[in-house]
């Protein structure tokens, strides 16, 4: 930032500042997002979260004190300068702010719908200290971000948008470095290293195993909760500022290690997630119509099973059991929902208050009508003459002492069970590493859990060209960690270039 610039910054903001005071500020209440009705989208893929309009934003922008030393910023992975953006909101001057977003933020508008900013950048909010609720920064992300693509002639790629006037000055900014790099998936972590090194000068292509790119955000998020064409909006960004991407490619498989030596490829980066299911390995579990998360999510969101033309049709469960307290389950749950279950259930083994699950995602599931049956857990499903499941039997649990998580152990209640009828049974209870590109990497070091091992620093594995990041190293966590990891990543590689 040049010092004309910094000037100019200082000087608004204490005009901001003399604006209104910061009890004035901090008595505003916080805004409340406008939801569809829980009956219309309990039956509808429409997304629920409706956005800020230009009134709310400017309200809730006004709430931000602008604090000297901001800790919302040491709260987000991906070191997202919120009250410069914030700021520029309240100027109302919302494509300043999205840029602001974009110079740290691959994926603003995917990050302001699903990121859990109540545990990471407004669990920092000074309004806390003082016993009020944080700034809606996520929103305040959605909004801008929102804005900017909406202002963009309805398309990315159009020549006059700000996206695209985004990428151009990405591309006149930073010139090739003609040096090739190859990223493995196109999840959150991928996509984040390939918006940095594009930044950068280098030359990125990204392998996809599927047919759609974006990874776990195509595949794992329902449209009610992150819309497709959202995520295609910000994949057209990265293609703007160079970014290639090959699909249908799977690395280990199709691609060697070795191969993309050979095509040139001088660093490689891997971000190809966790998507191997985890079961309970009780008895029935091999029963028809006892699935994991991962396979019903995928085959709704990205094959469109729940058509009856499809080519993987997927059973359309009228008893649907989700076994789970996370935010997948949550999104299981609430598709089961929308596909026809007159009966959709949470079974989780803790209490309400230890689930992982966002508290907003939640809320919206028992408006939709998701029955919670929480301290129950599954030891036996039961099947009918033909193999499918109808029933589950569930051990009643209570509460012990905290375990190695910090949330209190669930115990069983001796002799204490309850049958229930159910006709689907989805289980998500988390996911571990698919094992193809660790041993398919000669020289990777892999934890007992199958996750890749790196420096923690730089991200970088024990194969001096290869980074990783993501799920495939932590197994399993949000997508904005997953971006946090990529943009590691990158300034490490980026470093690494450099010295050589």
């Amino acid at each position: 930032m040049n010092k004309i610039e910094t000037g100019r910054n200082e000087q608004w903001r204490e005009e901001l500042r003399k604006s209104l005071k910061a009890k004035e500020r901090a008595d505003i209440p916080r805004v409340k997002m406008p939801e569809l009705d829980a009956e219309y989208r309990s039956h509808s893929y429409d997304e629920v979260n409706q956005g800020l309009s230009l009134e709310q934003a400017l309200t809730e922008s006004k709430r931000c004190l602008d604090c000297l030393d901001p800790q919302c910023i040491t709260g987000c992975p991906v070191e997202i300068n919120i009250p410069k953006f914030i700021k520029n909101i309240e100027r109302n001057e919302i494509l300043e702010a999205a840029k602001t977003l974009k110079d740290t933020s691959a994926l603003p508008a995917v990050c302001g719908r699903v990121c859990p900013q109540e545990k990471q950048c407004e669990s920092k909010c000074i309004h806390l200290k003082m016993k009020k609720e944080a700034v809606a920064i996520g929103y305040l992300e959605r909004f801008a971000a929102d804005f900017a693509i909406e202002n963009s002639c309805h398309s990315a790629l159009d020549a006059e948008s700000p996206v695209q006037g985004m990428a151009d000055q990405v591309r006149h900014d930073n010139k090739s470095k003609g040096i090739k790099i190859a990223v493995v998936g196109s999840g959150p972590a991928g996509l984040s290293f390939a918006g940095d090194m594009a930044k950068f000068g280098y030359d990125v292509t990204v392998f996809e195993a599927l047919h759609e790119i974006g990874g776990v955000l195509k595949y794992g998020i329902p449209e009610f909760r992150l819309p497709n064409a959202i995520v295609n909006v910000e994949i057209n960004s990265l293609q703007q500022m160079g970014v290639k991407f090959i699909t249908n490619c799977i690395v280990g498989k199709t691609i060697s290690y070795e191969n993309l030596h050979e095509q040139g490829f001088k660093g490689i980066f891997v971000a190809s997630g966790a998507g191997l299911p985890n079961f309970m390995n009780i008895a029935g579990e091999n029963l028809a119509g006892v699935l994991s998360s991962n396979e019903y999510l995928t085959r709704v969101n990205l094959m469109n099973a729940y058509k009856k033309e499809a080519d993987t049709p997927v059973f359309l469960g009228k008893k649907v059991a989700v076994i789970g307290g996370g935010n997948t389950a949550m999104d299981s749950v609430r598709t089961a929902r929308r596909l026809g279950a007159e009966k959709a259930m949470i079974i989780y083994r803790r209490s309400e208050e230890e689930m992982p699950a966002r508290v907003e995602e939640i809320k919206h599931a028992k408006e939709e009508g998701v029955i919670f049956l929480t301290l129950h857990n599954p030891v036996q499903y039961i099947g009918d003459e033909k193999g499918h499941v109808k029933q589950m039997i569930l051990q009643k649990m209570e509460l012990g002492e905290p375990d190695a998580s910090g949330r209190c152990k669930p115990v069983e209640i001796p002799g204490a069970t309850e049958t229930i009828d159910v006709d689907m049974v989805v289980v998500s209870i988390g996911v571990s590493p698919n094992p193809l590109v660790p041993s398919a990497f000669s020289g990777l070091n892999v934890s007992k859990w199958g996750t890749i091992i790196v420096n923690q620093d730089t991200m970088q594995t024990g194969l001096s060209d290869v980074y990783a990041g993501g799920d495939i190293v932590r197994g399993g966590a949000t997508v904005i960690l997953a971006m946090g990891d990529g943009r590691k990543a990158a300034a490490a590689m980026n470093q690494s270039f450099n010295k050589n």
